[in-house]
């Protein structure tokens, strides 16, 4: 039998206002915030630990009931470490889901193409897991980043070699825009200790063959080597290198601080040395470091990964973000929150943006791979 429903003036009332308030609200996902990332390729085991990190903050806010009483929903999707690729996927995030922001993307060139992406449309990227100074200056009114540019750890690598007396220093860098930035760090290292490269080098970014370069490393007497690149590319010229008899000191920076590189390096693990961006991950003196130690635990994990450290502090400042834009965030308002952000301790180390600074940590700092294959300080 069929009825027919009458609705008082009042009511009928209070269902316009309703469908007005709807027609009205904002358009963005609330608290939806898209991952354009190398899922697949050459950085894909430090992308899943960057994430296992983010998700292991973002599912304990939600356990707590999320922020203003919202859960965060972390949309991860595969770029194939393809620049084109990755604007492509950004792009239906932003315009299709709905996303607050994009977060923890992967790659020098790649963040350099989500730029005027982010402009056209006026989203955030919060913790880019990439240390471009392109990305920190001019300061970009969308970027915020969470970790130290890539020029201070290759600055701090080399002069860390020199000090330990090493005088000469071979450095190979991938043909990118990661490459170029980095090198420009080194070579502020090597200019500050007055030395020059004993030997500089590039590669292809896809598919390079280290065979000649290797022999050139080893032409050169080099006591170390430098290795700027991708987790699989520096994992390939450290095996070539050690495959042309050269047992120079193998260097990389932090994009290549994972336990999935340990891996991809085997049998040649032990002593490569790998600059870092965040305090010790197994020193629970670190406030940071003991939060996210004990999460992982009641997650039944062993510990947590340079890498994954990088993903939970990127998820604590994206998360307060959240929480300064208020119940009904916006693009924008969530951008006005972030640049608002004065001395936010994040675990014994705080972050602060402005209007002329976006680069929020300056924190670097050595690890070597010991035989156990773990970092160690």
């Amino acid at each position: 039998m069929n009825q027919t429903r009458t609705f008082s003036p009042s009511t009928l009332a209070a269902l316009g206002l309703a469908g007005l308030m709807a027609l009205s609200a904002p358009a963005w996902a609330q608290l939806r915030i898209g991952q354009p990332s190398g899922f697949t390729g050459s950085v894909a085991a430090g992308v899943k630990e960057n994430t296992d990190g983010a998700r292991l903050y973002f599912d304990a806010v939600n356990a707590r009931g999320g922020v203003n009483g919202q859960k965060i929903e972390l949309i991860s999707v595969d770029d194939k470490f393809d620049p084109k690729v990755t604007v492509e996927v950004a792009r239906d995030l932003i315009t299709r889901q709905k996303v607050l922001a994009l977060f923890l993307n992967r790659g020098t060139p790649h963040s350099q193409a989500l730029l005027p992406l982010l402009a056209e449309h006026k989203v955030p990227l919060v913790g880019p897991s990439t240390g471009a100074m392109v990305l920190h200056e001019p300061v970009n009114p969308w970027v915020f980043n969470v970790r130290a540019t890539y020029q201070r750890e290759a600055a701090k690598a080399i002069e860390h070699l020199a000090s330990i007396g090493m005088t000469r220093i071979a450095m190979l860098e991938t043909d990118d825009s990661f490459g170029a930035d980095s090198a420009i760090g080194a070579l502020k290292g090597f200019s500050k200790v007055n030395q020059r490269p004993a030997l500089h080098e590039k590669f292809p970014r896809d598919k390079p063959d280290f065979t000649k370069l290797s022999k050139e490393v080893v032409e050169s007497n080099a006591q170390a080597v430098l290795v700027i690149g991708s987790a699989g590319n520096a994992a390939n010229a450290i095996q070539a290198i050690r495959a042309a008899g050269s047992r120079a000191q193998a260097v990389t920076l932090s994009n290549n601080a994972s336990e999935g590189f340990i891996k991809l390096l085997g049998e040649h693990a032990r002593g490569v040395i790998v600059t870092q961006v965040f305090p010790n991950e197994r020193s629970v003196s670190h406030a940071l470091i003991k939060e996210a130690q004990e999460l992982a635990k009641a997650k039944g994990l062993e510990g947590v990964s340079p890498a994954m450290m990088e993903g939970f502090a990127a998820a604590k400042v994206v998360t307060e973000g959240l929480r300064r834009a208020g119940p009904n965030p916006t693009p924008a308002s969530l951008r006005d929150a972030l640049e608002g952000m004065r001395n936010y301790d994040i675990g014994g180390l705080t972050i602060s943006y402005s209007p002329t600074n976006h680069t929020g940590l300056d924190f670097a700092d050595l690890s070597i791979v010991d035989a156990s294959g773990k970092f160690r300080r």
